[in-house]
């Protein structure tokens, strides 16, 4: 639970918006709080803290589209 919880400290962050710690069911991508940008720097910004590698041919927004789902896949990467 606890690296899900940093996972989500960081989404909060780059979102810029506290509704990602609240509901973390919430569908990043057709709220708008993540865009094509968004992604990128989450993306690296999950490399330089949690050391996780995520190939892009890796990401789907279907599968990646909340922060409980984005924790999840990324649990399963390290």
């Amino acid at each position: 639970m606890e690296f899900e919880n940093q996972v989500i400290e960081l989404l909060a962050e780059i979102c810029q918006d506290d509704v990602v710690k609240e509901d973390p069911n919430i569908d990043l991508f057709n709220t708008g709080l993540l865009d094509s940008f968004g992604t990128v720097e989450m993306l690296v910004q999950i490399e330089e803290r949690f050391g996780i590698t995520v190939p892009i041919t890796e990401f789907d927004r279907d599968t990646w589209n909340t922060p409980k789902n984005i924790a999840k896949q990324l649990a399963d990467f390290r």
